[in-house]
């Protein structure tokens, strides 16, 4: 499950028993992503506070399935298959198109957005690579890229937030060696801005 030890669901009590079953699945899953925090519940709390209010907040204007694909695509390249997985499966649920999930899942092992997207998305998917890449190199140019392709303003710090989310998810997932075995893919909060509900479905 991962390199360190973790609490079980059916072992928790007090602090961490509460913030497990805010975030527990079908049959008592808890993501082991969650469960790598185990050791120190605050920082559970933390991260499932900003993966919901970045990817799920009611409030974003970036539909959930494209920030999605963001996700998959910046764990791709990160070599993070825990969180492709993961969110892929989110995506294909999302999105409800078999062949639409897979052709985006495609263009982005094979480099090639263009496949997959039109120039609008095509224009944050170079973001989201280049800021993924090399964020040090980042310029104004691909924010600028980014409004002349119709994004707005706070749609392009949505897109930058997932990014960003996904850089710590991914680096917590690898440093930790979290896999998959128990997992149920593809679960996610509901879009709902009430911080005490967290539960996946």
């Amino acid at each position: 499950m991962t390199w360190i030890k973790t609490i079980p669901f059916e072992e928790a009590t007090g602090r961490l028993k509460t913030l497990y079953d805010r975030v527990v699945g079908p049959n008592g899953n808890v993501d082991n992503i969650m469960m790598a925090h185990s050791l120190r519940p605050h920082s559970m709390e933390g991260h499932m506070t900003l993966y919901k209010y970045v990817l799920h907040h009611s409030g974003n204007r970036v539909p959930k399935h494209f920030l999605e694909a963001l996700g998959v695509l910046v764990s791709h390249l990160n070599g993070c298959s825990y969180c492709v997985e993961h969110h892929f499966q989110g995506l294909r649920r999302l999105l409800g198109d078999d062949d639409r999930s897979n052709a985006i899942r495609a263009a982005f092992e094979a480099g090639d957005p263009a496949a997959a997207f039109d120039a609008r998305h095509q224009a944050a998917v170079r973001y989201a690579e280049r800021l993924t890449r090399d964020p040090s190199g980042m310029t104004s140019d691909t924010v600028e890229a980014m409004r002349a392709a119709g994004w707005d303003d706070g749609e392009i710090l949505e897109i930058n937030q997932v990014v960003a989310y996904f850089a710590y998810a991914n680096r917590t997932v690898l440093g930790l060696g979290v896999n998959t075995d128990g997992d149920v893919l593809g679960l996610s909060p509901g879009a709902n801005d009430d911080p005490d509900n967290w539960n996946h479905a």
